[in-house]
């Protein structure tokens, strides 16, 4: 069983895919937005943990909902092991799944992705592992049932991975609601219950994080390194750094000179 091409893409509002004997072992999931899939004529409602196969066999249409676009990757397998690999996961060609807790899915599809892009001489062997690691995941995940429990856990995944992919360009509670779609006070409540922190705090946290990581070059300058995580104010953002660390920015750089 081989990848051989996969990605992550953000639908235009009029995206729609139809398709009809397509060559390869496809696998679809959802990560964003709405939309439905056609899978040999049965319509399925598509949103974030929709997962779906299709292969030679399968007549398929995709569409988008328009107001809510779709964000979703995809996977092409190819070779003579694929198709009973598939199987084996529980994957059948024209079938469809709502994954619970799909962002652990989405992390190592991501490793897919990015180890792909790599191009090294280990590049197809490493895709091909993680491949099966992320069928193993499906598999695991396909066998659960979708329950209450689930979806707020579910929920605070999703909106800590936006969070962290955002870091730089948020800086208020607003800012984290707006990016999150998800209001003040339940995004207050889900992160209280899983992280021990506020949403606030949490970015706080992550920002620092990242600028001690920064930091770590002493060629790096504060000013560089506070605007680099969404600090306008170096002085600020100082604060806040020794707030965390217990140390200066100027501090930390040079407490690492004796290391």
């Amino acid at each position: 069983m081989i990848p051989a091409y996969g990605g992550f893409e953000h639908c235009d509002p009029e995206y729609l895919v139809q398709r009809e004997g397509f060559r390869f072992h496809a696998l679809e999931l959802v990560a964003g937005g709405e939309g439905t899939v056609r899978l040999n004529g049965t319509q399925h409602p598509l949103r974030a943990g929709s997962l779906f196969h299709y292969d030679h066999s399968t007549r398929l249409e995709i569409r988008t909902d328009p107001t809510r676009p779709m964000a979703k990757y995809f996977l092409c397998l190819t070779g003579a092991r694929a198709r009973t690999r598939l199987r084996a996961a529980g994957l059948r060609p024209g079938e469809f799944l709502q994954l619970p807790m799909f962002i652990e899915v989405q992390r190592l599809w991501d490793e897919v992705i990015r180890e792909g892009g790599h191009h090294r001489r280990t590049a197809g062997r490493l895709c091909a592992a993680l491949t099966e690691v992320l069928l193993l995941k499906i598999e695991e995940l396909a066998s659960l049932s979708v329950s209450p429990g689930w979806a707020a856990e579910e929920s605070f995944l999703r909106c800590k991975d936006l969070i962290e992919a955002k870091i730089t360009s948020l800086g208020t509670l607003t800012d984290i609601t707006r990016a999150t779609g998800v209001s003040p006070t339940r995004l207050s409540r889900l992160f209280r219950r899983y992280q021990g922190l506020s949403p606030y705090q949490f970015l706080l946290h992550r920002k620092m994080a990242l600028a001690a990581e920064l930091l770590m070059n002493p060629a790096t300058l504060v000013k560089v390194a506070a605007a680099q995580v969404g600090f306008t104010d170096p002085y600020h953002f100082s604060r806040c750094f020794k707030q965390l660390h217990g140390v200066s920015p100027k501090g930390f750089q040079q407490s690492l000179k004796h290391l």
